[in-house]
């Protein structure tokens, strides 16, 4: 057995270090805490090559007075708390006196601090010990440089990602540090460039505008509830902003940024069924609560909290956030002009046609993973005609399981592989890409036969074929045709560019526009070309002719959707697009001519997949002569 020692305090600092310290945003953290805690009200950072070469962070506190430097700089030193009553009360960011040594053990760190009418003091620390120490020229206030972060620690360097995320890493934390204190200007910058800045005018909605984009903020509500154990106030989206992750709601713990499942949940309770699904919405939450209730004292980083009555608090905020909802919707919908507004009542069709439509079991290959199920054939009634009908569940077919009569135009022939023929896109005589018509989309296609034009009745094409009848929504069948066009244009990479006469400035929040420019190259493939302009913002001097019209709105539209893009599925990026600009150029029902209403059907046949629009909803049904026969108690 090896023989017992103790371990040097050089060592234990680099242990201790390496539970505070993970990169170079941790360093960010703790340093700013201190300075919030210090009582200061302008907050500069500062950091070279991802925070790795060097670290500046400089505030207006109280600063450290010349005999305490020594002090702060050893392990479990601190102001913050003086007896373990304390740890009960902690109303402070910092509280554990690891910061400073757990930072210099690491690194080497340069303070110049002074207090109220002092002299300066200015030393230097490296590796967890003292070099040196001098008087200096200082403001009240402290100015910490971090330089070489990890130089003694290499093995440390492998597990960061690239600078790119380590930037934003350091970004998001004075994100939520700015959103917790919106009374304290912060700034920041990446060797000299400012990349955010605050006012810390204490208005809370112009800091989300600082973070997120003045066209976020714009979009935000705000709410507030409170009992008698917590007061809560904050902003939060409307449901149709959303983002792909939870990373945009920020819970703010008496201004501690905390990570907390159980009140994430409570919030996206609080949205009910008002957002699609894996989308999140944008919240900011600030809840004062007594800090008796609260034990920060779980984790090294002090993110995890524990709360007393924690189930009372996710209430009141999904309460909170439902109510606000509520009002807003209240507002948006004319309720005082319901009593003049008409009832229009449908009525389901006595036979049950869920057994004649074509079966969506299969995922469509294009934007959304789920189908919609079929919508079934409705009679429109005026006022006052007799209630709906109810169907019984046994009537209605499992659309999970392909059938094997000849009441369904396509069967599990789906699943089976057919060569790739030629065939051509509308609009074209160009050959359509392989990505555009799979094996599974060719047997689509062949499956719809040769239809002819009827007529039409409201929004929808009648048509025929042996005898059967086939329902098509116009709007769905324009959006396929239109889909494919714009798709075939971006993916040919012949993207034709019409200049702007006056050009268009797009700001977003500082992450959005890291995000967005780490991608940019992709983002030019659809033919939108950003240039940098000013601090988080880009310039939009042409944009391409796929897109029709509202050009600023469809932009930021497609860049807000490609945010809310899952990793690892840029891919999919054109298809969305695509499906997007369908939907907005093709808006609602139009007067069609006969010639028109049969070349829409002809097109459709063409496509890769004639039975559902880009955004998966069904674009026809069939009644078969069989079914028509019995509608009419023909043949009893």
């Amino acid at each position: 057995m090896a023989k017992i020692h103790e371990l040097s305090e050089n060592l234990t600092n680099q242990i201790a270090a390496g539970e505070v310290i993970e990169r170079p945003a941790s360093v960010v953290k703790e340093l700013v805490e201190n300075s919030l805690d210090a009582g200061a009200t302008r907050i500069r950072v500062d950091f070279i090559d991802a925070g790795l070469k060097q670290i500046v962070v400089q505030d207006n506190g109280t600063g450290i007075a010349r005999d305490q430097v020594d002090l702060a700089f050893t392990r479990h030193a601190t102001s913050k708390i003086s007896n373990e009553h304390d740890l009960f009360k902690v109303s402070t960011l910092g509280f554990r006196g690891e910061a400073l040594a757990s930072i210099s053990a690491v690194s080497h760190v340069e303070i110049v601090t002074a207090t109220e009418n002092a002299i300066g003091i200015k030393a230097d620390f490296s590796g967890g010990s003292k070099k040196g120490q001098e008087d200096a020229a200082s403001q009240k206030g402290t100015k910490i440089t971090v330089r070489d972060l990890f130089f003694n620690t290499p093995a440390r360097l492998k597990y960061l990602r690239s600078p790119r995320t380590e930037i934003m890493k350091i970004v998001d934390i004075i994100n939520r540090l700015s959103l917790g204190y919106p009374h304290v200007s912060f700034t920041l910058s990446n060797t000299g460039k400012v990349l955010f800045r605050t006012t810390g005018n204490g208005n809370l909605k112009q800091t989300v505008a600082n973070v997120y984009g003045r066209h976020i903020a714009e979009k935000m509500e705000s709410f507030e509830a409170k009992d008698s154990d917590f007061k809560i106030t904050g902003l939060m989206s409307k449901p149709e902003l959303t983002r792909s992750t939870r990373n945009f709601i920020s819970i703010l713990l008496n201004g501690r940024y905390i990570k907390n499942f159980q009140l994430n949940n409570a919030i996206m309770d609080g949205y009910g069924s008002k957002l699609a699904a894996r989308h999140y919405p944008i919240v900011v939450i600030a809840i004062h609560v007594d800090p008796m209730l609260v034990d920060v004292n779980v984790h090294p980083t002090k993110q995890e909290v524990r709360l007393s009555k924690e189930k009372e608090l996710s209430r009141l905020i999904t309460g909170a956030i439902s109510d606000a909802l509520l009002d807003k919707t209240e507002q948006s919908s004319g309720f005082a002009n319901l009593e003049n507004k008409r009832e229009t009542l449908v009525d389901q069709l006595e036979f049950n046609l869920n057994q004649d439509v074509v079966n969506t079991t299969r995922k469509t290959p294009e934007v959304h993973e789920e189908a919609e199920k079929p919508e079934f054939l409705v009679k429109q009634k005026a006022k006052n005609s007799e209630e709906p009908k109810n169907e019984t569940e046994h009537n209605y077919v499992d659309i999970n399981i392909p059938r094997e009569d000849d009441q369904y135009i396509i069967t599990k022939t789906w699943d089976k592989n057919v060569a790739l023929q030629q065939k051509l896109m509308p609009f074209s005589n160009k050959k359509v890409d392989q990505e555009v018509i799979s094996t599974g989309d060719e047997t689509l296609a062949n499956n719809l036969p040769r239809l002819a034009y009827v007529g039409k009745i409201d929004t929808y094409l009648l048509a025929e074929n042996d005898g059967d009848l086939y329902l098509i929504d116009q709007v769905a069948a324009r959006r396929r045709l239109q889909f494919e066009q714009i798709y075939q244009t971006i993916t040919s990479k012949k993207i034709v560019q019409q200049g702007l006469l006056t050009p268009i400035v797009l700001e977003f929040g500082n992450l959005d526009f890291l995000q967005i420019k780490d991608k940019i190259y992709q983002i030019k493939q659809l033919g939108i070309y950003l240039d940098e302009f000013g601090q988080n913002s880009f310039i939009v001097r042409s944009y391409p002719t796929w897109i029709h019209d509202h050009v600023e709105e469809s932009i930021r539209e497609i860049l807000d959707n490609y945010l809310n893009l899952d990793k690892g599925k840029t891919q999919n990026l054109f298809k969305r697009v695509a499906a997007l600009e369908a939907k907005r150029s093709v808006k609602g029902k139009i007067n069609l001519s006969a010639a028109e209403g049969t070349q829409i059907i002809t097109d459709l046949r063409k496509t890769s997949d004639p039975y559902h629009d880009a955004d998966g909803r069904l674009i026809l049904v069939r009644i078969s002569q069989n079914e028509l026969r019995k509608m009419f108690k023909k043949g009893e």
